[in-house]
């Protein structure tokens, strides 16, 4: 994702920090505000992760330091609840103004409360996410139970909250608990997605239940099975990041339907082409999302990969993993394989590939670096090995391609006029030969050669 820095004025005039982390390519077709934990930061990992994963989904995320946190400006003892919700707002209007009006809240912890209440003030939101929120953001306070009678004899008490001193006041309790959320969650009107590990020791999963219990429809849950209150595992906070940006594309307006990744689980590789999106084109293989496109000098984004290079790509990891497998099946101290490809027309080698002396023919150039203190006589052998990789074997032999339309969208009307490539996506699965088969290696060890 491509991240930015700025800065905007808080409720309260303190400058407040921020990231506005945008889609890899393109103009994003939504903006979602994350609000962060408490005492956290916008540069929490599990932040960093969630809004990665929206951004690939091309949703925009401005993720922002609250008063007196993090990079923001501002003293973390004058803030209050009240006061976070505050700059939530504050945050949403700079964006207003700058053309991104957000549609999507996100918040974790007391942020999830704070997106809840902030929601009703912001007109252009349609959907807001909360990832272990408390039912009550009191429940804030009596984690400060330690040092309350301290903070309300003195009226401020320095607290030590994860490893980190923060000046508590007496008026950030008081807020705290005297905000409620079950009028604000009755009324919300927009969608909402409340998500909650079982195993949180922190925030409790009945708050969940009680968020879910007071929400109207439509509404969703989501269990984050395994993962702590901060979703310290990138795991966890991946999932999280793409469930809620599967769920965000039903309710937000040019939001994009789910990437190939969420269609495909069956282990085929899926290929898809949208309308109005050039020659972009998505990609699931071996269950990693990839994205294909032609460079811009011909009509195309530079997105990514032309199907070409994805060719010799294949080719040239298979071209390593072959030769992986057998130096190591051997024991030969082979430490790097670097393989360079190129493709382009060749003259023909004879009058047997073609019958006109100066045709042209499909030739790829490959060259193999292998790095290690191996043999003359071990190096030659690699390089025999290396035309037996099973893409070499796929690509010499020649490849039969099956192509048939697949079966239309059950609410697609159809359309007689639209035959072939043009009226659905093609899946196309191709195994090659298993590398071990191509090397006469078997599963107790290699066999002779011939």
């Amino acid at each position: 994702m491509h991240s930015r820095p700025l800065t905007f004025p808080g409720a309260h005039g303190a400058l407040l920090a921020g990231r506005l982390d945008l889609p890899p390519d393109g103009e994003p077709v939504a903006v979602a505000i994350f609000a962060h934990c408490f005492t956290c930061s916008k540069n929490l990992n599990a932040v960093v992760n969630v809004s990665r994963a929206l951004t690939r989904e091309r949703i925009a995320v401005l993720r922002f330091d609250f008063t007196g946190l993090g990079e923001s400006g501002g003293e973390f003892g004058d803030t209050t609840f009240s006061g976070n919700v505050a700059d939530l707002v504050a945050a949403a209007s700079y964006l207003t103004g700058q053309g991104m009006a957000p549609s999507l809240l996100i918040g974790h912890s007391l942020g999830g409360a704070a997106v809840i209440r902030a929601a009703a003030e912001l007109p252009t939101v349609r959907a807001v996410a909360t990832i272990g929120a408390p039912a009550d953001p009191g429940h804030v306070a009596k984690l400060l139970e330690g040092s309350r009678e301290r903070i309300e004899k003195e009226g401020m008490a320095t607290v030590t909250l994860g490893g980190r001193p923060f000046n508590i006041r007496r008026e950030l309790l008081e807020d705290l608990e005297a905000s409620r959320l079950e009028a604000s969650l009755h009324g919300l009107r927009r969608a909402l997605l409340v998500m909650h590990s079982p195993l949180d020791e922190l925030v409790g999963i009945d708050h969940a239940r009680r968020i879910f219990d007071a929400a109207l429809h439509p509404k969703s849950f989501v269990s984050l099975d395994h993962a702590d209150h901060l979703l310290t595992a990138e795991r966890d906070s991946r999932y999280a990041g793409q469930v809620i940006a599967a769920w965000a594309a039903r309710f937000l307006p040019g939001a994009p339907e789910p990437s190939v990744e969420q269609l495909v689980e069956d282990g085929s590789v899926y290929a898809v082409n949208r309308r109005g999106t050039g020659f972009r084109t998505e990609i699931v293989a071996g269950g990693a999302g990839l994205v294909a496109d032609e460079p811009v000098a011909v009509g195309g984004g530079g997105a990514g990969p032309t199907p070409y290079d994805l060719l010799l790509a294949a080719l040239g990891a298979c071209t390593g993993m072959t030769l992986r497998m057998y130096a190591d099946r051997k024991g030969w101290p082979l430490e790097e394989v670097s393989v360079r490809l190129r493709h382009g027309k060749l003259h023909a080698v004879d009058e047997e590939q073609c019958a006109h002396r100066e045709a042209r023919v499909e030739g790829i150039d490959r060259q193999v670096e292998l790095d290690g203190p191996l043999s003359a006589e071990q190096r030659a052998r690699l390089m025999e090995i290396a035309d037996r990789c099973p893409v070499h074997r796929t690509l010499s032999a020649g490849v039969v391609v099956t192509t048939t339309q697949g079966a239309p969208d059950a609410d697609a009307a159809p359309d007689p006029a639209v035959e072939g490539p043009d009226a659905h996506p093609v899946l196309a699965t191709v195994t090659a030969p298993a590398a071990a088969e191509a090397l006469g290696i078997g599963v107790e060890g290699p066999r002779p050669a011939g």
